[in-house]
């Protein structure tokens, strides 16, 4: 039904990358999931009446709540949607990012509140009224909520939406939240066993996991969270592909909201180059980043000697030495600064957080490896952080 609605709903539906496109498939799954919760919260809150049952009025209420945050995604997805302005030149896309934040609250508020009344339920059971109509409304919740998940699930995977996803997950809770329900309500009237207030507390677990988990995937890039891999690797084999660059480093990813990421890198290219034809190159790897990953680069230019026999090979020896602590252990800006005493082996070694060692020693081994080699190699290095 998804699917047919977006033929009909939102122009251009398969290009993804554009942030009107976005904000149309937000909108129409908001608008979507409003109206199945609602349905479906005045199917079991009226179940739940009947029946006498904690379990599948709460789980009614928690459809309510879901409601609302389906009202929350859509007014963030329209939100996020607004074009950057003096006050916010880089947009407003960290919106959607709150917005599933404050559904995932919504989750865990609720959850909070299902296992109180459900202990309360447990303390003091009431007898529960069994229905044929109260089996069917509870079987086609759980269909629908696992459809609700599946179609939010695909849309945040073609969209990259960390709210949609936090929707997506809301609902497969939902739906094993609503097996328990259904178990609970067949135990006590087959056995004469009342449960209700455990399956209660089940529930709650359920939906309290769920919230947790969709607050995690939508503080994190608001906390600043590594890049994705695929999109890190996109922009090494764009840069990497022109012949001048020999390689890069420093790569910063900066995440303003979904199709909203600046990008800064330093590329090494040849020291001999003609600057106005090295800039004009880098021009045109900026152009192709925003062209192809819609993002904006900036590049910095760093020069390198690719044509130097002692720079290359005491850059060999520096690499070796690094390998000898850890593989994981890199370099760049490898330079000489030859004077009529000593040299200066200039260069910086990217380390890993929590590495063994401390940056002072691996200062000291490195400068102690170059001082065996020659007494006048002074090593000046910078030790620096990967941010991917």
């Amino acid at each position: 039904m998804v699917s047919f609605l977006t033929k009909i709903f939102i122009k251009d539906y398969n290009n993804t990358t554009s942030s009107a496109v976005r904000q149309a498939y937000g909108i129409l799954c908001g608008a979507v999931g409003i109206a199945f919760n609602i349905l479906l919260f005045i199917g079991k809150f009226l179940a739940g009446l009947f029946s006498n049952s904690i379990a599948i009025t709460a789980d009614a209420f928690n459809n309510l709540s879901d409601a609302a945050s389906s009202v929350i995604t859509l007014i963030g997805f329209k939100m996020a949607g607004q074009k950057p302005d003096p006050d916010h030149p880089f947009g407003h896309g960290r919106i959607e990012y709150l917005t599933g934040a404050f559904v995932s609250l919504a989750i865990l508020v609720m959850a909070f509140e299902l296992m109180k009344s459900s202990v309360s339920k447990i303390l003091h059971p009431e007898e529960m009224t069994f229905s044929l109509l109260i089996i069917v409304i509870l079987i086609v919740s759980i269909i629908v909520k696992l459809y609700m998940s599946l179609y939010n699930t695909r849309i945040s995977k073609k969209i990259n939406s960390a709210a949609m996803k936090a929707t997506a997950i809301d609902s497969l809770s939902d739906s094993l939240a609503t097996t328990a329900v259904l178990i609970a309500t067949l135990i006590s009237h087959f056995t004469g066993v009342n449960i209700d207030g455990y399956c209660g507390i089940l529930v709650g677990l359920f939906i309290f996991y769920a919230g947790f988990s969709a607050i995690k995937d939508t503080i994190n890039p608001l906390l600043g969270q590594s890049p994705d891999p695929e999109f890190v690797q996109n922009i090494e084999d764009i840069v990497l592909s022109y012949d001048i660059v020999l390689g890069i480093h420093d790569l910063i990813v900066h995440d303003y909201g979904p199709g909203r990421r600046m990008v800064s890198l330093h590329a090494e290219v040849p020291a001999s180059g003609n600057l106005l034809t090295l800039h004009d190159t880098i021009d045109n790897i900026e152009h192709e980043l925003r062209n192809t990953l819609q993002c904006d680069a900036v590049i910095h230019m760093d020069p390198i000697c690719n044509d130097d026999k002692e720079t290359l090979e005491l850059k060999e020896y520096a690499l070796n030495s690094i390998h000898k602590l850890s593989a994981e252990l890199t370099l760049h800006d490898f330079r000489l600064v030859k004077g009529p005493t000593h040299t200066n082996i200039i260069f910086d070694v990217v380390v890993p957080y929590n590495f063994t060692y401390s940056d002072s020693e691996i200062r000291e081994y490195l400068s102690n490896e170059f001082s065996v080699l020659n007494q006048n190699y002074y090593t000046v290095i910078d030790i620096d952080k990967a941010y991917r």
